[in-house]
């Protein structure tokens, strides 16, 4: 599976120390140079700025061969969507509203960095609790219903898989 970040889900990721789970959730993970650079801004985060310095070998970092301007996003957001349609890429990662709407408009699949961490925690990577505990100390914002609803799915498929370890005894 191939999937294509912008700079917003990294940069979140590596924040809150769960941008490990990327490789082992989507196997291939690409982001456009300028999503890098974006990374490496003299604002962005001191630890964000080193972990893009310093990749980590899973991350593969390609340039789009066409860049379609007329998207009307950010640089990262452009360059992000442009390299996912020009590989077929099976999603991309994007938070910001009207990205979502351009790539989804485009065919993509689109999720952002609640979903990785919803997606990891159904798989065990993480503790979607902890997780959002952590988000919730950045600059990423959402509403509390989203958050709750995150939460209240967690906790219902937490209760689902004791209920089937427990035989569907407990109450």
């Amino acid at each position: 599976m191939i999937v294509v970040s912008d700079t917003s889900p990294l940069n979140y990721l590596v924040l809150i120390q769960h941008a490990e789970v990327l490789p082992s959730l989507f196997g291939q993970v690409i982001a456009p140079p300028a999503v890098m650079a974006e990374l490496q801004h003299p604002g962005a985060p001191t630890i964000v700025r080193a972990w893009a310095a310093g990749p980590p070998a899973w991350l593969e970092i390609r340039a789009p061969a066409r860049i379609d301007p007329s998207l009307g996003l950010g640089t990262g957001e452009t360059h992000a969507i442009s390299l996912a349609q020009e590989l077929h890429a099976d999603a991309v990662l994007i938070d910001e509203r009207r990205a979502l709407t351009v790539a989804r408009k485009a065919g993509l699949l689109v999720t952002g960095t609640l979903g990785v961490l919803e997606i990891a925690a159904e798989r065990g990577l993480l503790d979607l609790v902890s997780a959002l505990a952590a988000l919730r100390q950045t600059t990423f914002r959402v509403s509390a219903q989203i958050l709750d609803d995150l939460l209240r799915r967690d906790a219902d498929r937490q209760r689902q898989l004791l209920d089937n370890l427990d035989g569907g005894d407990r109450k």
